[in-house]
């Protein structure tokens, strides 16, 4: 099994992971769809955020839907291997996890219409204006939610105000 990270922007090269403007309604920062033939199971999910110009109540959750939200879809190289055994299979966009803009990819414009959710995880905080606010979950072997073939795992944020965010989730395939 091998172990990949997705951010919800492109791969940082000659600039630091950029921020995400979030707004003040509900918005899909990062989705993944898994392989047509394996599930994915998330290892871990982080998310980072700068202080607001107001205190932001804010709602953060990890879970998987049935219908995808409009994307930009991940390159091969936004998709970034982990550990030695992601290192050794070769391009996971074309065999574990689908891209393109209504499978696996980050900012979403469109949310769809969802029909059903799995719930993995929910955050219901304030975000102070003093600082910024930082979250990061790696779950218990044998815990860890599975994102189903033909689903797609999505980090969503609702915010009171808007803020500047990164979040990522590691899944292993």
């Amino acid at each position: 099994m091998a172990i990949y990270r997705m951010y919800n922007g492109a791969m940082p090269t000659t600039a630091k992971q950029a921020a995400v403007a979030t707004g003040t309604s509900i918005k899909t920062l990062l989705q993944v769809k898994p392989s047509a033939t394996k599930t994915a199971k998330i290892i871990e999910w982080g998310f980072k955020c700068d202080a607001p110009v107001a205190a932001a109540l804010a709602a953060i959750e990890l879970l998987q839907t049935d219908v995808a939200a409009t994307v930009t879809a991940f390159a091969a190289a936004d998709i970034h291997k982990i550990d030695a055994d992601a290192l050794a299979g070769g391009d996971p966009s074309s065999n574990l996890v689908q891209v393109g803009t209504t499978s696996s990819g980050f900012t979403a414009s469109a949310e769809g219409s969802i029909t059903a959710v799995r719930l993995f995880d929910h955050l219901l905080t304030t975000i102070p204006t003093s600082n910024g606010y930082e979250f990061v979950k790696q779950y218990p072997l044998g815990r860890e939610p599975v994102i189903e073939i033909g689903k797609f795992g999505r980090i969503r944020v609702h915010f009171g105000s808007g803020v500047n965010a990164v979040c990522y989730m590691d899944i292993e395939v």
